[in-house]
């Protein structure tokens, strides 16, 4: 409990004189509170930014756009491959040591510049301003193919509606009679189950490879335009809109997924499945992978290096606790993976056991956890036509959420660095967002093709996990190396009245750039190419397509230091010393913090 009541109504003296020197300070500066103010850049619109209309909005978004799918099926899958409970020590030190710091540290540079990440890294450290494009960049690829994800959930859950579910037998039109199995196959691999056969023949259609696209399949199309619609619908007014929305969207995927797990814990074989999920083995945590691992879940999850955080903070009002909202977002998806993991494998369990296979048969990675097991879960639970919709609105809220926020980034990018001039063309911002998710929705055709899911296998491995780590290095580069923890001290202590404890200065010195570091290297050592499944390999030029993937993200970082050396005068030793000189001035500042808010962060 934080005492606010208490301490508004019993001020210490010297409390009462700290803010009364504050009040006759402002008091002084109200004259020249314009001249303070930082002149707006040419880049930005001329019309005041938005903010949150309260900042429960701001918190629910921010939890939404971290508790995504990755929970449900990522966190789960890792944690029983990379021992089991076990998993769960590198996740916490990971957490603590780099994800509550670095999810702290764009929260601060979002809510203090109120610009995007583009605009905001260009303040910070103009010669990795490339960095900022470069998130922008690689959450509009990441969105363009995440809706795709949406789009299988609309057509599961409209399938659900059914009077029988369509995935529970071996009797359809889609099904391959000779090779379909009405349950888990186990070892026999020339068997697959019903699920898994509505999955590749009925949702996708799949063809052989990548290299046979097929055509399009027409139902998915139109589903991926009214989950397009959908989005739009939720983001065009801007965060006014979207903080209504998350409201529903990022509390109802909690009711489901407590109203699944009391459910699936009182299935038969369900503590199997939660032993197999949680028993430890201490061996793994010698492998440099499972930490690898561990990091990369909480990058992936809590959405560092992304932008999302950056933009969503940047519509804060100036003064707002964001460290408050930083442990309450990082704690909050943590806790849903957790969950999430007792949720999945208590099910897993439950199938193990009727189907008398073992655990280890059933598990499995990426989209088939969600679309191929659980699935084949509901066709043999009780009341399997109520919990099969419930799952699969579940899973819209958990998406939409995510691409919420992914959109958002680059509609503030186009506000933040062209406002004026696209608003002569296109007059209001929600035909800016229409442009911009119409964009989006044709970049992801290629993926409801016939052979889309191997397109959005590569490109997943090469967004998500190529390209994530190099720009999760250069951020924390720029802006705790080179624009320095001290002036990030200053934001904060400008915004908040109190610079941060001993703990986040050293995490961001030290440990975290280490840490991004290390992962970097790793990742690099350890790379192996993309895989479908357990058997299809990608040919050559398909590699050669996910490395360009990869590269259009990252190549703006090396554009960008270029592009600002060669703009810059002087010799190369003087441009350079320039370049790494921050363009915002920290003392110039025009909001201050109130009385209020520094009563209300001491107490936190």
């Amino acid at each position: 409990m934080m005492g606010v009541g208490a301490d508004n109504k019993t001020e210490s003296t010297s409390s009462k004189f700290t803010l009364q020197q504050l009040e006759e300070k402002e008091e002084v500066e109200l004259g020249n509170a314009e001249a303070m103010r930082p002149a707006k850049d040419d880049h930005q619109s001329a019309e005041p930014r938005e903010t949150w209309g309260r900042r429960l909005e701001f918190v629910l978004a921010s939890v939404g756009y971290a508790v995504g799918l990755g929970n449900v099926w990522r966190f789960p899958y890792l944690c029983y491959r990379s021992g089991g409970g076990a998993f769960l020590i590198p996740y916490l030190i990971m957490l603590f040591l780099c994800g509550i710091p670095l999810l702290f540290m764009e929260f601060t540079v979002g809510q203090y510049t109120r610009l995007g990440p583009v605009h905001s890294l260009a303040k910070i450290c103009p010669l990795f301003k490339g960095v900022g494009l470069a998130t922008v960049v690689i959450s509009y690829v990441l969105c363009t193919y995440y809706n795709v994800l949406m789009t299988w959930a609309l057509y599961y859950l409209l399938h659900s509606f059914s009077p029988s579910l369509p995935w529970q037998s071996c009797n359809n039109t889609w099904n391959a009679v000779g090779n379909c199995s009405t349950g888990f196959p186990g070892n026999a691999t020339h068997l697959k189950s019903a699920s898994q056969q509505f999955f590749d023949h009925k949702v996708l259609e799949m063809t052989t490879g990548i290299e046979h696209a097929g055509g399009i399949r027409w139902e998915l199309f139109g589903l991926l335009v009214l989950a397009w619609a959908i989005v739009y619908f939720c983001i065009f007014k801007g965060v006014k809109s979207t903080g209504k929305v998350v409201y529903f969207t990022a509390t109802f995927p909690y009711f489901i997924l407590f109203a699944l797990l009391v459910n699936n814990v009182q299935l038969p074989g369900a503590r199997d499945g939660i032993l197999f999920f949680l028993m430890p083995n201490w061996s793994k945590l010698l492998e440099v992978q499972v930490w690898v691992n561990a990091a990369a879940q909480i990058f992936n999850s809590i959405g560092i290096s992304f932008g999302s955080m950056i933009s969503m903070a940047s519509y804060n009002k100036f003064n707002n606790n964001i460290l408050r909202d930083t442990y309450i977002v990082s704690l909050a998806n943590s806790a849903t993976s957790i969950v999430a993991g007792f949720v999945i494998f208590s099910a897993i369990g439950y199938m193990a056991h009727i189907h008398n296979l073992p655990v280890d048969d059933i598990a499995t990675d990426g989209p088939g956890l969600v679309f191929v097991v659980y699935p084949e879960v509901f066709s043999t639970m009780p009341v399997s036509q109520l919990w099969a919709p419930l799952f699969f609105i579940m899973l819209l809220c958990l998406g939409l959420d995510s691409q919420f926020a992914m959109v958002e980034v680059a509609v503030t990018f186009i506000m933040d660095g062209f406002g004026k001039k696209v608003l002569q063309v296109f007059k209001r911002k929600e035909l800016i967002v229409l442009a911009v998710c119409s964009v989006g929705f044709l970049l992801g055709i290629p993926h409801i093709t016939r052979g889309g899911i191997y397109v959005f296998q590569l490109m997943d491995h090469y967004t998500a996990v190529v390209s994530l780590m190099f720009l999760a290095f250069f951020e924390v580069l720029a802006i705790t190396l080179i624009f320095g923890v001290r002036r990030l001290s200053i934001m904060l202590e400008n915004m908040l009245g109190k610079k941060p404890n001993l703990f986040f200065r050293v995490c961001w010195q030290f440990l975290s750039p280490m840490l991004v570091l290390g992962i970097l290297i790793s990742s690099i050592v350890q790379y192996t190419p993309a895989r479908y499944g357990k058997s299809y390999t990608y040919p050559l030029w398909a590699e050669v397509v996910g490395w360009f993937i990869s590269l259009v993200s990252i190549i703006w970082i090396p554009l960008g230091a270029l592009h600002e050396l060669w703009t810059t005068e002087g010799s190369l030793l003087q441009r350079l010393k320039k370049s790494i000189t921050p363009t915002i001035d920290l003392e110039s500042v025009s909001e201050k913090p109130s009385g209020e808010s520094i009563a209300l962060f001491a107490a936190a």
